[in-house]
């Protein structure tokens, strides 16, 4: 077995965790949604939610990004005694840091809190800022998580990353369904940060099993470290102007009818189902074969693997996007619409759905090609490209919110991947020549055109069963269910009989990691 077939059967069997994952997520969202609905709390939590993630993720998991290249340097020139010595070293000082910024963001909460959500009133605010100071323990065990997770990767394991979620995701859904209505909102915080906590318990079996061992070493002269340091802010930059996009959109939802907040974050988790599950599992497998590609610089290889990966995504994300579209309004109602999440929480998170749909090939597309140019150590043209995304995102909020309220959020989100996908494609082609593009039309004009049939079928086929078996809960989840799923193999089928090559590829490619094909 080769080292990309170990790799690509590791990704494969991290999917099955990122599934599972993703299930319980979701099922996570669905008891919110049912206990605090789409209201003053729950949109106070979400911003709180946001204060305290967006942090992490740009600032903490920026370190992670940056470290695991260089212990794989101090592990080759030095040893592992010198890369568990550098690691220690690394988390004391980002612990010190994180502790000054925590306590920052704890005095500043008020401000920061008010640029957030700009149209929250007095109470409002107040439980938000609450929220977010019950919340901040998050930022410190995050970077203890990621710190432990670079150096886990470091040696080559990833089964902790798949493992950490679910512990995550089972503490959330244990509160939810057992003391939620002791504790409330405030609970739900605290939850949170006692998620975050499973996560690096979930570590330390794995770190021990590599042999770290914790030391109290700091030295602020490191080499290693100041090249951490120096790595990081272009990270910043990046994944910060991605994240940015989620902060203006919030805090322009907080100047709407109440909920607005709740049914953006709502709509955008069922979205994230097929983001999480098909499409970032997809760009994992494809990355080190681009990667391996690039390097030996077999650039027709490289380009019909960027097209096999570019036409794989649009087959699932276009009959994705056709689906959530037409069958919106059921999909919001079988999946929230219990408890405290009403039929007004159901009007406001399908219209945010609708539009956040019309952008799901974008945004799934986005990522997938800022590999591409990752794999060519190409760094700066997606940096660039994600300064022009959100400040089409800015532009666009601003001028849609006034006609279509939230709605106007969603779409803008949407036009701006899909121009910033536009010109990632555009620069790319400029980078590597010709891409084959008639091929790429061919295959997606075959998608539009099935996904097409497939929505019409679906459709009629919902309410038809809907009307026939009665308006309930279980008919209306038997429809759904009969109706998507009746939808998806007619839609393969009419893929399978156009003999799309894409499509039969991911297939052969399937069978070959996850059965082990003979000869291999």
């Amino acid at each position: 077995m080769t080292n990309t077939s170990r790799a690509i059967k590791s990704v494969f069997i991290l999917a099955i965790f990122t599934l599972i994952s993703k299930i319980l997520g979701f099922f996570r969202e669905v008891l919110i949604a049912s206990r605090f609905g789409a209201g003053v709390e729950s949109d106070a939590f979400f911003i709180a939610q946001t204060a305290t993630t967006i942090i992490s993720s740009i600032f903490i998991s920026s370190i992670r990004t940056t470290m695991i290249p260089v212990l794989s340097t101090i592990e080759a020139r030095e040893g592992k005694k010198a890369k568990l010595l550098h690691t220690n070293n690394f988390l004391n000082i980002f612990i010190l840091l994180t502790l000054l910024f925590i306590l920052l963001i704890f005095v500043a909460a008020p401000y920061f809190i008010k640029i957030l959500a700009v149209g929250f009133e007095e109470q409002q605010l107040k439980l938000a800022i609450m929220l977010t100071r019950l919340g901040l323990p998050i930022i410190f065990l995050s970077c203890l998580l990621n710190i432990f997770r670079g150096y886990l990767q470091s040696e080559m394991n990833f089964t902790e990353e798949g493992i950490s979620p679910l512990a995550f995701n089972f503490v959330f859904i244990f509160y939810l369904l057992v003391l939620s209505n002791s504790f409330g909102i405030k609970g739900l915080m605290m939850a949170n940060v006692v998620a975050v906590l499973s996560q690096v318990l979930a570590q330390i079996p794995y770190l021990k099993r590599l042999g770290y061992r914790y030391d109290f070493y700091i030295n602020i002269n490191d080499q290693y470290l100041k090249k951490v340091l120096s790595l990081i802010p272009p990270v910043l930059i990046s994944v910060g102007v991605n994240d940015l996009n989620k902060i203006i959109d919030r805090s322009m939802a907080s100047t709407l009818v109440e909920g607005s907040i709740s049914a953006l974050n709502y709509s955008n988790r069922l979205n994230s189902l097929v983001l999480g599950i098909f499409i970032t599992t997809l760009s994992t497998v494809l990355f080190p074969l681009l990667s391996n590609e690039a390097s030996k610089n077999n650039m027709e290889s490289f380009k019909k693997m960027l097209r096999y990966g570019f036409n794989v995504i649009v087959l699932i994300t276009v009959p994705a996007t056709v689906g959530m579209i037409v069958l919106a309004e059921p999909i919001v109602r079988v999946a929230f619409q219990r408890g405290a999440f009403d039929a007004k929480a159901t009007y406001l998170t399908t219209g945010a759905l609708v539009f956040y749909s019309i952008g799901l090939v974008g945004m799934s597309l986005k990522p997938f090609i800022n590999r591409v140019y990752y794999s060519m150590q190409d760094t700066k043209t997606p940096m660039i490209n994600s300064l022009i995304a959100v400040s089409i995102n800015i532009v666009l909020n601003l001028i849609l919110i006034r006609y279509m309220a939230h709605k106007g959020l969603a779409l803008a989100t949407s036009i701006s991947a899909i121009v910033s996908c536009a010109l990632l494609l555009y620069h790319l082609r400029r980078k590597i020549g010709s891409l084959g593009i008639k091929s790429y039309i061919t295959c997606s004009l075959k998608s539009i055109s099935s996904a097409a049939i497939m929505g019409v079928v679906a459709y009629f086929m919902y309410y038809s069963l809907n009307k026939a078996i009665g308006n309930s809960n279980i008919g209306d989840f038997i429809a759904l269910v009969t109706a998507a799923s009746t939808g998806a193999l007619l839609y393969f089928a009419l893929i399978y009989m156009m003999r799309v090559e894409e499509f039969q590829w991911f297939v052969r490619l399937v069978k070959k990691r996850l059965f082990k094909k003979q000869g291999n």
